[in-house]
C-alpha cells in the first residue's frame, strides 16, 4: 500500500509542477504589461462580416505581490453612451494556473469570473508571448465556452475573444471582440 502511495504521489507531481510553471509564466508575463496602452477595440458586425473599431486608451498597474494587475480601459461609446470606462483587477493564481477577475463599469452589475490559463508560452524575450485562458459562462444570452487569447510582439498587445455557444450543437469558435494596442508609456 505504501508503495501505491509513493507511485500516485510520483505520477501526480508533474501535473502539479506543469500547473504552477503555466500559471507562474503568465504572472510573470502579464505583470510585464504595466504601463500605457492605446489602440482600440474592435468587434465583429455580424451583419456586414467585417471588424468595426472604437479608439481605446488602457493603463495596467502591476501590484508588488507579482500576480495582480489593475487594468482601466476607455472608449468612447457614441453620443448616448459617452466615455466607457472599465476596470479590472486580475488576479494569477500561480498553484492552479488560474486568472481570477473583477470588472466594474458604471450601471452594470460587477462582472466576475475565474478563467484557467492553457498556456503561457514564453518568446525569446518578456515583450514576446502568448496567454490563452478558457473559461465556461454566460455571453449574451447563452452559455459559452469563452477562449482569450493574448499575444505580445514587442510594444503591440492584441486579445482576441472568442466564444463557442454550448447548447448550438457545434464545436465552432466565434470571434466576439479584440483589442490591439501598442505601447505608449511605461
Amino acid at each position: 500500500m505504501r508503495h501505491l502511495t509513493i507511485l500516485l504521489a510520483l505520477i501526480a507531481t508533474p501535473a502539479l509542477s506543469a500547473e504552477t510553471d503555466t500559471g507562474t509564466k503568465a504572472a510573470a508575463l502579464l505583470a510585464g504589461t504595466a504601463g500605457r496602452w492605446q489602440g482600440e477595440l474592435q468587434y465583429r458586425d455580424y451583419q456586414s462580416n467585417t471588424w468595426q473599431g472604437l479608439p481605446m486608451t488602457v493603463t495596467i498597474a502591476a501590484q508588488p505581490d507579482r500576480v495582480t494587475t489593475v487594468r482601466t480601459a476607455q472608449f468612447d461609446d457614441g453620443p448616448k453612451t459617452g466615455i466607457v470606462t472599465i476596470t479590472t483587477v486580475n488576479a494569477v493564481d500561480p498553484v492552479a494556473a488560474t486568472l481570477s477577475y473583477a470588472a466594474f463599469r458604471r450601471s452594470r452589475p460587477t462582472d466576475t469570473g475565474v478563467e484557467q490559463i492553457s498556456a503561457a508560452e514564453a518568446g525569446a524575450d518578456a515583450t514576446h508571448w502568448k496567454i490563452v485562458t478558457m473559461e465556461r459562462r454566460t455571453d449574451g444570452n447563452q452559455v459559452a465556452d469563452v477562449r482569450e487569447t493574448t499575444t505580445r510582439d514587442g510594444d503591440t498587445l492584441t486579445t482576441l475573444k472568442e466564444v463557442n455557444p454550448v447548447e448550438d450543437g457545434k464545436d465552432e469558435w466565434l470571434p466576439r471582440n479584440r483589442s490591439v494596442l501598442r505601447r505608449v508609456g511605461g
